[in-house]
């Protein structure tokens, strides 16, 4: 089930070794010609973290004014303005440089994603079928979504971040063994570490027991959704007394899980309340001690304060920085293997125009390759012969499917060959052979765009005159005209603001306007109103005209006039002639489909 919360933390985070770090590294392959800004702005991020340690250093010395007196207060007047005046030019060369490395940063990082963006495209587009079988295009897309967007945040901010904290840290470390007193120093050593260690510890912790609680909640909205959807199915299985309790267990489960988070919560609040803050005084007690004590100046004093404060926020922000790191290495791990995944095998050695020859299948076998152990097609020898009109009968699950999928070049038969004349379809350029042939499938699938982008998919340099020819043909054009938009019609997604009938003849206009030799009908006329099948069947008898024609059939009554008909059954061809031919044999499982159907059709047949 689907986590809508939390998607950064709950995506893998990739371990920081030599291995992942190369794979990461090949991210800088698509930075192209932004070498140099890459250069400009690792240049600024460099200079603005060693500014980042120059800051603390003069403003900690302003403490050093303090128990300064003097017979004349406008030299100390002078020297404190002196001071200011330097720490405004420092925060604006800060801020200008700061500007110049994130703007450099997000240059370089957009054309970076750019780039990904359209190579990852590019070649989800030529995966092989098997891959798509594998992964849902929701899932693929929410994933890709989500890495490209964590590698753009981490290459924009967190690694930049990341080696900032790292200088301002073990720079502002140094500088406090420099320029305090060697107690101090060592004072800080033993207390701060170990605060931020148990501090990250609980933050973890925190972050752990927050997923959990945000994943039971999102479970039980989600079933509380789906309940209330399928609201009618609740009452007609009467199973709302079993829902409710099932429901109230489940809140239980929230419950209890808002309560272990709370006391993580609550125990987190109080520790920081206790230590950071006990931590603190603790500090300025032995800061104050030394300085009566005469172990400290006010100078030391102020320095030790602001280099500690930036030590500290520096060092404590490094892991979640270096998780964001993780994250964005295991990101592109799972992009580059996007990417790396092997495409559609083109072992063409010469293209075609037009299907001017026999199609045959000679003892093909095939398993698909999610089910190695399941035989879809066994020895399956069949011809679709140029010209004529073939159709393919069969009950559900005899391979109707595959033989498309297989003819498509989809899959490659397990065993066998499918030839086309004297040589095998493989040999053929695979985008010339897909280019011949035209598919009416029986689920038919509209883009989001308009009547007009659905048409010309694939022909998109048809002109004016060619479409609506092909609308006509397709007997489409009547209904179009009346839409006030006509062509410019949005169809809406998956074409869902059509009918049925209306979106299965923009998809024959669709056909027609391609003009393939090789045309596969996939049960088109199937769940439509008697109007609509009509006018599709006058369709497709306009398209089929002088074409090689495969039609795979559920309704026996729609291939009747077929030059021959193919019958297949769990995988195997066991009938196979005209019409005519096949109903003389009374015995033979075509005699038995079409008298069924009949009987269907006539209100005889009992269920």
């Amino acid at each position: 089930m689907a986590k809508k919360n939390s998607i950064k933390e709950n995506l893998p985070k990739a371990t920081l070794n030599k291995e992942n770090l190369q794979k990461g590294l090949r991210l800088f392959d698509y930075i192209h010609d932004k070498k140099l800004e890459f250069i400009t702005g690792m240049s600024l991020l460099l200079i603005s973290s060693g500014i980042g340690l120059v800051f603390p250093m003069i403003s900690g010395s302003l403490f050093g004014f303090f128990g300064q007196s003097k017979p004349d207060a406008s030299e100390l007047l002078q020297g404190l303005y002196r001071t200011g005046f330097v720490l405004l030019i420092i925060l604006l060369a800060q801020g200008i440089i700061s500007f110049g490395r994130v703007y450099f940063f997000s240059r370089v990082t957009e054309h970076l994603l750019s780039e990904i963006r359209k190579k990852v495209f590019s070649t989800l587009l030529r995966k092989k079928m098997e891959y798509y079988l594998a992964t849902t295009s929701q899932e693929l897309n929410a994933r890709l979504s989500a890495d490209i967007t964590l590698v753009g945040e981490t290459f924009t901010i967190h690694m930049a971040e990341f080696i900032r904290q790292i200088i301002v840290g073990l720079g502002g470390l140094i500088l406090i063994f420099i320029y305090t007193p060697a107690q101090m120093a060592l004072w800080f050593l033993v207390i701060i570490p170990p605060i931020i260690i148990i501090s990250l510890v609980f933050g973890r912790k925190i972050r752990k027991r927050s997923r959990e609680l945000q994943d039971k909640i999102s479970d039980l909205n989600t079933y509380s959704g789906e309940l209330l959807s399928g609201i009618s199915f609740v009452k007609m299985f009467v199973t709302e007394f079993s829902e409710s309790e099932r429901y109230a267990n489940m809140a239980n489960e929230v419950q209890k899980a808002g309560i272990s988070f709370g006391i993580f919560r609550g125990s987190f609040f109080a520790f920081i309340i206790t230590c950071v803050f006990g931590t603190i005084f603790f500090v300025l007690f032995l800061m104050v001690k030394m300085k009566i004590q005469g172990q400290m100046e006010a100078e030391q004093f102020g320095r030790f304060l602001m280099l500690s404060l930036f030590v500290a926020g520096s060092l404590g922000g490094l892991p979640e920085q270096l998780a964001s790191i993780q994250r964005a290495l295991g990101a592109a791990d799972r992009l580059f293997q996007y990417i790396d995944e092997p495409e559609e095998k083109n072992s063409g050695k010469f293209s075609i125009d037009g299907i001017s020859e026999n199609i045959v299948f000679d003892h093909v076998d095939f398993y698909y390759p999610a089910r190695p152990d399941v035989k879809v097609l066994d020895r399956v020898c069949l011809e679709i012969e140029k010209g004529k009109i073939t159709a393919l009968v069969g009950p559900s699950g005899s391979g109707k499917s595959t033989v498309v999928s297989l003819l498509l070049r989809f899959f490659e038969p397990s065993a066998g060959t499918i030839k086309y004349g004297s040589t095998t379809i493989q040999d053929i350029d695979l985008y010339s052979w897909r280019k011949n042939i035209g598919v009416v499938p029986q689920e038919n699938f509209l883009f989001s765009g308009t009547i007009r982008q659905n048409i010309t998919y694939g022909c998109t340099g048809a002109n004016e005159e060619d479409i609506w020819l092909a609308c006509r043909k397709a007997y489409a054009d009547e209904f179009i005209r009346k839409f006030p938009d006509g062509l410019e019609t949005k169809v809406g997604e998956r074409g869902i603001q059509l009918s049925g009938g209306q979106r299965q003849r923009i998809a024959i206009a669709r056909a027609i306007l391609k003009n393939p030799d090789f045309l596969i009908l996939d049960e088109a006329t199937s769940n439509l109103d008697s109007e609509s099948e009509h006018y599709i069947k006058l369709a497709l008898q306009e398209l089929m005209k002088n074409r090689t024609t495969l039609i795979i059939a559920h309704r026996l009554s729609t291939i009747r006039n077929a030059d021959k008909i193919i019958l297949l059954n769990k995988g195997k061809v066991v009938q196979q002639g005209s019409h005519a031919q096949l109903m003389a044999d009374e015995n033979g499982m075509y005699f038995h489909f079409v008298s069924l159907q009949e009987q269907k059709q006539t209100g005889a047949y009992n269920l």
